[in-house]
């Protein structure tokens, strides 16, 4: 249980500062100024009511820290990092006077007017809507097209998460943040750290270990890659910087281009990469591991070979 019986010093000062997706350090810290409200309809504490009723709700059976209370309210305590596709913000959802508290991550995918699409067409094979309309505008990029695409990436990582998240509960073999709802293409998550601080967990890129731990952190690895690819899916983008290290615990993060690798004619490819990718930090830092002989296994995992 996540809970805490008061808000703690997770507090964080609002503002914008740029981060890379790549940027190992992204956590913004500060003190969150109070606001003062002059709306009627805003809540005397936080900023916002909680925006769970009119949301798609993440998977049963449902952690005991999602807040579903009628009267949530809503705190943003500032953004944890920026990246090309949407920003990060770090949310406290919390019943007043109750004591029952949580921290979400709240992923904000921009607009099209503002979002880049440098790699869509790749990660989008496979992914089509019914109405021959949408298609065209997604494929010219129209700005309806664009702000499809935009729902649909935060659709996909929704989607990804709750599957990933219910099989992890069943088997413990791949741990992902729970996704709490979706509205639009905001998606709020699990917040993954210190729910006391606000400080997020350390990327696997900033782990310092030994070998012992690198075998674990390895098999951890291997097991996850494995679920993704008996569920015939492929993170897109899998590396040290979207993989969190919780407490000697990998969680993967940033599912948005996840693949369909049956229905996407570059899937092989995809999973290929995504091996490739953490394969090479593992043996930088001294544990030999085969990336060959677990693709193999894979691509047979995931019914393409």
């Amino acid at each position: 249980m996540r809970e805490h019986d008061a808000f703690g010093p997770a507090t964080m000062r609002r503002g914008r500062r740029k981060f890379d997706d790549d940027d190992a350090d992204f956590l913004k810290r500060g003190r969150l100024e109070p606001r003062l409200h002059e709306d009627p309809d805003l809540p005397d504490i936080g900023d916002n009511w909680s925006t769970w009723d009119g949301s798609l709700q993440g998977p049963d059976p449902r952690p005991d820290w999602v807040r579903t209370e009628h009267g949530a309210v809503d705190t943003e305590l500032g953004i944890l990092k920026t990246g090309k596709e949407a920003d990060v913000f770090l949310v406290r959802r919390h019943v007043p006077d109750t004591g029952k508290n949580s921290l979400l991550a709240a992923k904000r995918y921009r607009d099209g007017e503002h979002r880049l699409f440098h790699r869509d067409a790749g990660y989008l094979e496979g992914r089509r809507v019914r109405r021959s309309r949408e298609n065209r505008a997604m494929a010219n990029r129209s700005s309806f097209g664009k702000q499809m695409i935009a729902g649909q990436w935060a659709a996909a990582e929704f989607d990804a998460l709750g599957r990933l998240w219910q099989i992890g509960a069943e088997t413990g073999l791949v741990r992902v943040p729970y996704p709490v709802q979706l509205i639009g293409t905001e998606l709020m998550l699990e917040f993954i750290g210190d729910w006391e601080t606000g400080e997020a967990a350390p990327r696997l890129a900033q782990v310092r270990s030994d070998t012992a731990d690198l075998a674990d952190l390895w098999q951890q690895m291997t097991d996850a890659l494995s679920v993704l690819a008996r569920a015939q899916v492929a993170h897109g983008d899998l590396s040290p910087y979207n993989t969190l290290v919780q407490d000697g615990k990998l969680v993967l993060i940033d599912l948005p281009q996840v693949v369909d690798v049956i229905g996407n004619p570059q899937g092989a490819d995809f999973i290929a990469r995504d091996v490739r990718n953490v394969a090479a930090w593992f043996v930088q830092r001294g544990l030999p591991v085969n990336a060959d002989d677990l693709l193999e296994r894979l691509l047979y995992e995931a019914g393409l070979k």
